[in-house]
């Protein structure tokens, strides 16, 4: 049937093999390999519209896939284009994806702290986009930084200094790209097997070993609920596993913003500090919850707690801010800036936010406080927007932190006065205060392993 099907498309009637396809599913039906393997490369050759490809969708989102589909959907876009081939790097290849959230600096600390083991940290990161900061952007803060390196030089990197994080290439996962971008107009991108194909092909694309997912849970996330999160990162895992990779999810929670900084050059400032030893909150504990979760899938550590030893050294002897001066370094940024921040872009106007009454912090909106560095000019509207890589926000006091009256809730890191005042407004809506304790939030939901 399906080379039927590939005699009709020769011909031009792409129509009546999408329309039985998309029926097929719309129905309920399950589709073969062959029929996914055809729908995918068919559009990303172009030979497939747009409007097909929107309601095939459009009937996953409301039918969804079984876990077969989703493996046949996530190596089809896999192999859409290029795959790197690590297998010429000596030592054991990782990676490390976060769904996205506030405040989110992980891989400046998590992945410096794993290659200084000995772990090769092979890392394509992405942009923001609305709330949700990107790795990239955080590293441009760095003078000189390019994130735009060849395939030649990726490589080498990662073999000569254990750690590269890039931009993602044109020809890596192309599928990826258009689907995606089909699926934000479409309001089909809170689809799990949608969710699920994209992030995997591209892990699976980058050739590593072992595969880490942090999975968001909270206000901030695309993930609202713990059960949507838990269902993510067990189909995440499971199709790495059936993909031939070790793979682990942690869940954890983003219903306030992870550490402090919100905004891309105080949040590189803020890992620094972490990696200097001088913060031990959420942000390093979520750092020790991944990196254990790398060492000992990899061999490296027999237990999550030899594990945890083994990476708060790489603090305290200070390995890991050394590795991460050697990787800025590696991509044309000035490794002093990583002993010296002070060299970092910094905002001109600086205001407190004080407290209002004082209490204990009980809320405090991730997404709300996104905002309010997006509209500041810390993040990106659209995709041809503009970022200031010095404003943002600084936290001063999470949820169950106690509060006086006229105490500094945070820091607004703001271009203008105007704009320093719009954000303070905008930050007192984001935070509750009350004059009993909240409940204590577990941060790390679960490990799936």
């Amino acid at each position: 049937m399906i080379q039927w099907f590939y005699l009709f498309l020769r011909k031009g009637t792409i129509v009546m093999l999408m329309s039985e396809l998309i029926i097929k599913k719309r129905d309920g039906g399950v589709l073969t390999t062959e029929e996914i393997r055809f729908i995918v490369d068919g559009y990303t050759r172009g030979e497939i519209p747009d409007y097909q490809v929107s309601a095939f969708l459009m009937a996953v989102f409301f039918r969804g896939m079984d876990r077969r589909e989703t493996l046949d959907l996530t190596m089809a876009m896999m192999h859409s284009g290029d795959t790197l081939d690590l297998s010429g790097i000596t030592g054991v290849k990782a990676d490390k994806h976060s769904t996205g959230g506030v405040g989110d600096k992980t891989s400046l600390v998590l992945v410096p702290m794993v290659a200084s083991l000995g772990v090769k940290m092979a890392k394509m990161s992405g942009r923001g986009l609305g709330h949700t900061g990107g790795t990239l952007d955080k590293l441009e803060s760095f003078p000189g930084f390019n994130t735009g390196i060849t395939h030649e030089q990726f490589m080498e990197q990662v073999e000569k200094v254990g750690m590269v994080i890039a931009g993602q290439t044109a020809d890596l996962d192309p599928a990826d790209k258009k689907l995606y971008a089909l699926r934000d107009v479409t309001g089909t991108v809170n689809s799990i097997p949608l969710i699920v194909s994209s992030i995997m092909s591209k892990k699976l694309a980058a050739g590593a070993d072992v595969i880490v997912l942090d999975v968001k849970t909270g206000k901030g996330s695309f993930m609202k609920t713990q059960e949507d999160a838990h269902e993510l990162a067990t189909e995440m895992v499971e199709i790495g596993k059936m993909a031939g990779k070790k793979t682990v999810a942690v869940v954890t929670d983003m219903d306030q913003p992870l550490g402090c900084a919100v905004g891309n050059a105080l949040e590189v400032k803020e890992a620094i500090a972490t990696l200097r030893g001088e913060f031990a909150g959420d942000l390093l504990e979520l750092c020790l919850t991944l990196g254990g979760c790398i060492l000992t899938a990899s061999g490296m550590a027999d237990s999550d707690e030899q594990a945890r030893e083994m990476l708060m050294e790489t603090i305290h002897s200070g390995a890991a801010l050394k590795k991460l001066a050697e990787f800025v370094e590696a991509q044309g940024g000035d490794p002093a800036s990583v002993y010296d921040p002070t060299m970092l872009p910094m905002a001109p106007v600086q205001v407190e936010v004080p407290a209002e009454q004082a209490g204990y912090v009980s809320e405090l909106d991730a997404l709300g406080i996104g905002m309010v560095s997006l509209k500041l000019g810390g993040g990106r509207a659209t995709k041809e927007s503009d970022v200031d890589l010095s404003v943002g926000v600084v936290v001063h006091k999470k949820v169950g932190d106690p509060v006086a009256a006229g105490e500094s809730l945070a820091t607004i890191h703001a271009a203008t006065e105007q704009a320093a005042a719009a954000a303070v407004a905008g930050y007192r809506e984001c935070v509750k205060v009350t004059a009993q304790a909240p409940a204590p939030v577990r941060f790390v939901k679960e490990i799936v392993r």
